[in-house]
Order: C-alpha cells, then sequence, then structure tokens
C-alpha cells in the first residue's frame, strides 16, 4: 500500500493548480473567525431533532427539527428533503438584542441548494414571524440569493431586499454570506468573493424582540427550502473581506480556534477569581492575613505572597486542593476563627478554584472592591439629578428653570459617597407633580414656533406625514434619541387632537413638548438592558447620552447627536475626537465641579449650625465662603494649570474671601474671592487644610470623622459598623486630654482598638485645625496640640511617619493609593453607581491610561469615556 499523507497531497495540488486555487476542504488547516459570533450552528450531531448552538456566546440558542422525518443526517451535514422548519427554543431575544445594539450583522451559510427553481424567497434562515414580517431573511430566489433586511428605511417585511446576483445559485456546496456594517454598506459574498454590494440604511432599533430564529422555512411556513445543510453562523458585525475569505478557507467543518476557546477559558478564570473567590478572601480572611497583619507569616492579600505561604509552609498547591493547605483549614471550619464562617457555596467555589489551578487575575485583593452591597452595581434605568435636569431643560429648550426646579424637585439625597447614586434616585408623587408643574412653565417661556422652526419650516399639519415627521425630529432632539413607531403616533395624537378642536399649530406643538419633557425618557436615562450576563456594547444614541451626561451633566449636542445617527461613535478614532471636543466646553468644567462637591459633601455647608457660644463668629456666609474657596481652588488645580489630581492635596495657594481670609489668620486682600499664595504657610496648603473638609469632623473636630474621612475618601479603606450596644458617644477633651490623648486610649482599648488603630490615627495631623479649620496651638483648655503622626496605606505594612500637616498632605499627594481612589471615585461619579467586584479589572485599565496620559482629570475622564464601563453595557445576570 503506497504510505502517502495528505499533506503531501495538498503540496503535490498546490504546485500544481496554485495553493489559492485549492478547494477549502483541501487547504492547509485554519480556523473560523469568532470575535463577534452570536449563533453557531453545525450538523454533525448525526441524529436526533436538535441542533446545539456551539457560539458559547451567553446562553445557548439551540434549535429544534419539527419533522424528524423530513431530514436525514449525513456526515458533517444535514439533508432537508422535504418542507419542515429548524426553530430557536425559546426566545431568541439574545441573538436580537445584540445585533440591535451593534447595528450590524452577518449570516453565513454552507449549504448545497436541491435545484435552482426554488421560490418564496425559500427561506434558509430567517428571524421573522410570517410571510411579510421580519428582521432579517437569507433565501433563495430561483437561481439568485436574497436577503430582506428590515430597518428604519425599509418596509415590516425587509424591501426592497439585496440579491446575490442572477444566476449565482448552484446545485454545488456553496459558502453564502451576506454583511451589513453600522453605516448601512452591505455586501454578498459567494465562495469568498463578493458578487454584490449595497447601500441600506437605517437603524435596526424597529426590530421585534419577539422573532424566533428559524431554518429552512417560515415561522408561519409555506416558504420551504430544501437542500443540505452544514454551517448556519451569525455575528453583531460585519466580516471584514479577509475574514470572509478565512471562514470560506476554513471549510464547512472547521472549528473556532482553539486559542479563542483557550483564551476565553482564562478568562472565565481569571473572572471566576476576581468575582467569586476574591470577595470571599476578603471578607473572611484578609482580617488576619494581610500585608499588614499578616498572622503566621501568610498573605492573602498577594498573588506572590499567596503562593509563596507562611510559617506552615505552601497553603496553595494549583491544581490539588485535596493538598492545599487554605483548603484543609476552610473545609475543618478552623478559618476564619470567628465571625460567620463559609457557606457551602463558598467552600464548593474554594474547592473549584484550586482543583482548577488557582488562577490569580488581580494584583491585590482590595477589601473596597467588595464593600457594596451585591446588586448595588446594577442599574438600567437612572432618573437625572436636579443639576442634571436644569441643564437638560436649559440644552434642549434655552429655558433657565434651575431656581423653580430647586424649590420644587425633592432634594437627591446621597448614597455610597455620591448624590447620582442610580439606585437612590427614585421618583414619588411628588416627583410627578413637579415635574408636570415645571414642564408648563418650561413650555410658557419658550418661543414655540421659533423652536419648531428648527425642526421643520412648515407650520402646518396637513398631513400624517408632515406631523410625524415634526414628532420625529423634535423627539429625537429631547428624549436623546430616534423614537419608535407608538411613541411617534402617541405624539402625533397630540398634535391631531389639538387641530381637531380647532387649536393652532403653536397649542399644539407646545402641548407636545410639554408631554416630552415629563415623559420617561426626559426624566430618566434609560437604556436597552443586555439579555445574559456578557457585555455589549451600546447602541450609538446611548453612548452619546453617557457621554455627555458625563462630561457636561447635561444632554448631547446637536454634532453628538449627528455622530450617533451616523453610526460614527463606534471609531474609537472619532469618539476620542468628540471627547476632546466636548472637554473644552465650559460644561465639562462646571460637571467636574460637581463632582468635586459631591465627593466632599460640600452641600452640608449649606445647613451648618456650630455651637454660637463656641463659634461666634461662624455665618452662613462663611459657609459659602469654603465651598467656593474649595471649587475655585479645584478648578485652578484641575483646569487652569492642568495640574494631576493628586496634587489638589499639597498645592501651595488658595482663594478666600476677606472673611474666610481673616478666619484663617491669613491678611486680607481686597474685595471678593481672591488667590492667596500659601507657600510661606507651613499650616496651609491643599484640600485637607480648608475649611470645607476640616468641618466634616464637627464642633469637636472629631477624629473619628476626620479619620474616616480620610480612611474612606482618600484612601478606600473598609471598616465595619461599630458592634451593635457599643456606646458610641464622643468623649470631649477636657484639661490634661487632648482629642488626641482621648484616641489613644480608645486604641489602646482591647474592644475597640482592634478597628480604631485603622482610622483615627490618620486624623493626628488635623489636630490643631478646630472644628471649623481654624488653626490653634492650643486648644480651649490650654494642652498642647500635635501634628506629627503615621500613615498607613490600606494593605500595606509600613507606615509612613510625618511631623507636620504640610508632610501628610504630601505623603498624600505622593500616594499611589491616593491616587487609585481619585480614579474610583471619579469612575463612580461618572458612572453614577458604585463599583463593584467586576469593574475593578476595568477601573485599573482607566487608571493606567489615565496615569500615562498625565493624571489629570481630562485625561482621567477621558479614559472612563473609553473604557468598556462606558462603551459597553454588561448582562443583568452578573453580579459583584
Amino acid at each position: 500500500m503506497l504510505d502517502f499523507k495528505r499533506s503531501n497531497f495538498v503540496v503535490l495540488v498546490s504546485l500544481t493548480f496554485g495553493l489559492s486555487q485549492l478547494p477549502p476542504t483541501l487547504a492547509e488547516e485554519t480556523f473560523r473567525v469568532s470575535n463577534g459570533l452570536v449563533a453557531f450552528y453545525t450538523f454533525e450531531a448525526g441524529r436526533g431533532d436538535m441542533i446545539k448552538d456551539r457560539s458559547g456566546n451567553g446562553a445557548p440558542m439551540d434549535l429544534r427539527i419539527q419533522d424528524a422525518s423530513a431530514v436525514s443526517w449525513g456526515d458533517g451535514s444535514l439533508d432537508v428533503r422535504s418542507a419542515t422548519k429548524i426553530f430557536s427554543i425559546g426566545s431568541a431575544g439574545k441573538l436580537v438584542d445584540q445585533l440591535k445594539r451593534s447595528n450590524a450583522l452577518t449570516v453565513e451559510a454552507w449549504i448545497k441548494p436541491k435545484n435552482t427553481i426554488q421560490k418564496g424567497p425559500a427561506r434558509i434562515v430567517s428571524l421573522s414571524s410570517n410571510s411579510v414580517q421580519r428582521n432579517i431573511t437569507l433565501g433563495q430566489e430561483g437561481d439568485r440569493y436574497q436577503v430582506r433586511l428590515r430597518t428604519t428605511s425599509t418596509s415590516d417585511n425587509g424591501l426592497p431586499e439585496t440579491e446575490s446576483g442572477k444566476g449565482k445559485v448552484t446545485t454545488r456546496l456553496t459558502h453564502v454570506v451576506f454583511t451589513r456594517d453600522r453605516n448601512g454598506n452591505v455586501r454578498f459574498y459567494l465562495n469568498g468573493k463578493q458578487t454584490a454590494s449595497k447601500l441600506v440604511s437605517g437603524k435596526f432599533s424597529n426590530w421585534d424582540d419577539g422573532f424566533p430564529l428559524v431554518l429552512v422555512n417560515e415561522r408561519s411556513g409555506g416558504r420551504p427550502w430544501l437542500g443540505e445543510l452544514q454551517l448556519v453562523a451569525l455575528y453583531s458585525r460585519a466580516l471584514r473581506v479577509p475574514e470572509v475569505s478565512e471562514n470560506y478557507q476554513a471549510g464547512p467543518s472547521a472549528s473556532v480556534d482553539p486559542r479563542e476557546a483557550q483564551r476565553l477559558a482564562k478568562v472565565r478564570a481569571e473572572q471566576t477569581f476576581a468575582t467569586k473567590i476574591a470577595p470571599i478572601l476578603a471578607r473572611h480572611c484578609l482580617e488576619c492575613h494581610d500585608s499588614a497583619s499578616k498572622k503566621g507569616d501568610l498573605d492573602l492579600s498577594r498573588q506572590s505572597a499567596a503562593f509563596a505561604g507562611g510559617e506552615s509552609g505552601n497553603v496553595i498547591v494549583p491544581g490539588k486542593a485535596a493538598a492545599s493547605l487554605l483548603w484543609e483549614q476552610v473545609e475543618s471550619g478552623d478559618m476564619p476563627p470567628s465571625g460567620p464562617g463559609l457557606t457551602s457555596t463558598d467552600l464548593t467555589l474554594i474547592r473549584k478554584w484550586i482543583d482548577d489551578g488557582a488562577a490569580w487575575s488581580i494584583e491585590r485583593i482590595d477589601p473596597a472592591v467588595y464593600a457594596s452591597n451585591p446588586g448595588a452595581s446594577d442599574s438600567w434605568v437612572q432618573r437625572l439629578t436636579i443639576p442634571e435636569y436644569i441643564e437638560t431643560v436649559r440644552s434642549t429648550v434655552g429655558v433657565d428653570i434651575s431656581e423653580e426646579a430647586v424649590q420644587m424637585l425633592p432634594p437627591d439625597l446621597r448614597a455610597d459617597g455620591f448624590s447620582n447614586t442610580a439606585y437612590n434616585l427614585s421618583v414619588d408623587l411628588k416627583h410627578v407633580e413637579a415635574y408636570a408643574q415645571l414642564a408648563e412653565k418650561v413650555v410658557g417661556r419658550m418661543d414655540v414656533l421659533s423652536f419648531a422652526k428648527r425642526f421643520s419650516h412648515s407650520q402646518s399639519l396637513n398631513t400624517d406625514a408632515t406631523a410625524r415627521d415634526l414628532v420625529g425630529k423634535i423627539g429625537e432632539w429631547l428624549l436623546r434619541g430616534p423614537l419608535d413607531d407608538r411613541e411617534i403616533s402617541n405624539y402625533s395624537g397630540i398634535l391631531t387632537a389639538v387641530a381637531s378642536a380647532g387649536g393652532s399649530f403653536e397649542q399644539g406643538v407646545g402641548l407636545m413638548i410639554e408631554a416630552m419633557l415629563q415623559s420617561p425618557r426626559f426624566i430618566y436615562r434609560i437604556e436597552q438592558q443586555p439579555a445574559g450576563s456578557s457585555s455589549q456594547r451600546v447602541s450609538d444614541f446611548e453612548l452619546a447620552s453617557r457621554m455627555s451626561y458625563i462630561l457636561w451633566g447635561g444632554p448631547p449636542d446637536a454634532r453628538l447627536l449627528k455622530v450617533a445617527r451616523e453610526g460614527r461613535l463606534a471609531d474609537r478614532d472619532r469618539c476620542r475626537e468628540e471627547v476632546e471636543r466636548m472637554l473644552k466646553d465650559r460644561r465639562a468644567v462646571e460637571r467636574s465641579k460637581q463632582f468635586a462637591a459631591d465627593w466632599l459633601n460640600l452641600s452640608r455647608l449649606t445647613n451648618m449650625r456650630p455651637n454660637s457660644a463656641r463659634y461666634p463668629s461662624w455665618t452662613p456666609e462663611l459657609g459659602m465662603d469654603m465651598r467656593n474657596e474649595t471649587l475655585a481652588y479645584f478648578e485652578e488645580v484641575a483646569w487652569k494649570q492642568g495640574r494631576p489630581l493628586n496634587e489638589l492635596f499639597d498645592a501651595q495657594f488658595t482663594y478666600a474671601t476677606p472673611r474666610l481670609a481673616k478666619h484663617y489668620g491669613l491678611k486680607p486682600r481686597g474685595e471678593g474671592l481672591r488667590r492667596y499664595d500659601l507657600s510661606s504657610e507651613p499650616t496651609r496648603g491643599g484640600l485637607l487644610t480648608q475649611g470645607s473638609v476640616l468641618t466634616i469632623g464637627g464642633d469637636d473636630a472629631s477624629m473619628v470623622t476626620r479619620g474616616l474621612f480620610v480612611m474612606r475618601d482618600l484612601l478606600r479603606g473598609v471598616i465595619g459598623a461599630p458592634p451593635p450596644g457599643v456606646d458610641t458617644t464622643p468623649v470631649p477633651p477636657s484639661p490634661g486630654m487632648t482629642h488626641r490623648d482621648v484616641a489613644e486610649d480608645r486604641i489602646r482599648n482591647e474592644s475597640c482598638g482592634g478597628c480604631h488603630i485603622k482610622f483615627e490615627p490618620l486624623a493626628f495631623g488635623l489636630e490643631q485645625f478646630d472644628g471649623l479649620g481654624a488653626f490653634h496651638r492650643q486648644d480651649e483648655f490650654g494642652n498642647t496640640l500635635r501634628s506629627d503622626g503615621q500613615l498607613v496605606i490600606p494593605g500595606e505594612a509600613k507606615p509612613q511617619k510625618y511631623k507636620t500637616p504640610a508632610e501628610l498632605m504630601k505623603l498624600l499627594s505622593s500616594s499611589d493609593r491616593v491616587r487609585e481612589t481619585l480614579t474610583w471615585k471619579v469612575t463612580q461619579f461618572a458612572l453614577g453607581r458604585p463599583l463593584g467586584a467586576r469593574d475593578a479589572t476595568e477601573v485599573q485599565r482607566i487608571h493606567e491610561a489615565a496615569t500615562d496620559a498625565g493624571g489629570r482629570y481630562a485625561d482621567l475622564v477621558t479614559a472612563v469615556v473609553m473604557s468598556d464601563l462606558v462603551q459597553k453595557a454588561r448582562g443583568q445576570k452578573g453580579v459583584d
């Protein structure tokens, strides 16, 4: 027998005919493109009535053969011999959702038609309901392939259709590919070669979520296709020419690149560690085994230290839980030694993690990452805050409603450190009533006719088409995206009703605008919720809205909406170009100052009522001066000087009115808010020496409150609530006993010291500032006050000593932990939700990108906008 390997045959054929002429089944082994794959079906099962979705994208969308007797299984193929249909089991929502978001797709099939006379078109792949309602259909119309694609510019039946060209259908095995990119460019490919192209404009926003995926027939029947199926795939993007060629060369029996599968497995393992294992270690182990405590010389907060082990040797043996001391300790219940133990679910996760190789995906397990309540990081609907509502009205219709909005709307309450936290932005009856009254007031101040002319020069609503066109254009502007048919009909109904009652064009449009201004789409930032747990790219209009509210605290302008309408925000370069443009607008500065005010809770200064006997010079105006000082200082550092945000803590200047300068012991110079050089003032300089921050401690300049602020808001430290029944009444200073002495007594107390040692020493350097931020060498009892201490960064073992407030400010300014905290705080404010474990890796990327760019506020928000946290929406099933 001749010993002749297949590879020898490939070489021989390639020498004879040229490699490019090889049939796909003989070409050198290649793999299929997997990026963007949403559904993937092959037909090697050989029996049964089920066809598995092998895409690996979210929940599988398996198919069922309605009549198994109508088909016969072959070697990697399914021969459809008589009319039947193959349909998705359950909803095809995953597919529809991802294609609507991307506004792009690829339909690919390896097929062998039975003949060249099938018509209807005979359905090969269809996402449809019946013969006249579809999202997309790939079919055969005689000797040509045809695609009917529904968009906002085509009919519900997907007409006009796109065809492959005459005479393109044969009864040979054929690779058929149809692509459509975000800009509407469609292309047909047969056997790796393009045969047709055209423009099919519009969006997929009118696609029906309820249509199933059906092969070889229409859902309602009557459009059967006969022939052989070998592969069907759908992508949420348009494959490029080289990728179409790659899939053709791979052939119908090729699999997804195993390297991609390995990459995905690695990513899943890393995600499991970050979202499942690290939280267990953070909540149950790090109190005793972090870099600072290191009980038994074991540090479980860092990968290298954890795998190095402790006094008892190695505690983690990757791949072997049974041989791992860590598993032995947690299984026996010896760890943790106190507090709630691990649940059975926790134990299962730990064992499986070790047995699977103990993947470790983050540099350091940070308890702060897991501090937020589960579910708090998931938000799909976000009400506009009062400042955002005011800016949205001003930007869209040119009316300043600030005074009335502040008076009429209930205040936005703080949660998780900010007042724009989505889960806390509820709406009650007072909101509903206020929005209705405010909408009426806004329209009453508008020049409705001039406003309407921006969208249509016609002031006649004689035809339904004219009315719908006006509604669509005004609606897109006010509601930050296109309206669907139902919304257009509802708002058009207002115009029709007014016209029928003899009302004027102005009255009709005014009432329509009033309705829009109190609609959920105006009051809320509403986004389409992704199915499953995987991340998906947001639509261009959703991205435009995210960008504008992050950068401006208001709605997209006309240019940004135009870019979104054209589908160009998907281009990262164009998106970055828009970010750079928007950062040059004054609104970006004001939005950043909203962040600073919210982060530092400056609104509390409005309601401060210090003890008048202790602080007789206090006035509400002094509190406003403190607020203005901090905001002017922030603007100077972040924008005018363009310095890294960490330099907020030691910049040697400030702003003060004569009243505030006198309070600080500075020599007043001129009226109003003036800039003061503090380079020769050893006790002032930096954010923490400003009254707006120092007043956090209350009348008594509480070490507890100030220390907790530094720990939580500057160092992202985590500390639990005091045990039930513990007396938390502050102990006041007294002759011979300063605030620091009281704090040191608490730290020495066995029942209190374990927690208080973590945060009270952080405030020792601020003891010389009283409750209103004035500087003193002695307190009211004549006790000498000190400013020396040591800074302990969470997760670090070595404390850093300082002697003066200025040295403390330098340590904070140079701390990597403080820089990271600023990244987390800005990101949280930008997203309007707490950050959790699923965000940690991306936040780290944001931090690195911003730091590399210079660490300025503009660098940071740019990195946030360009990150997956803004560019994509994550699935609803993920947990922190």
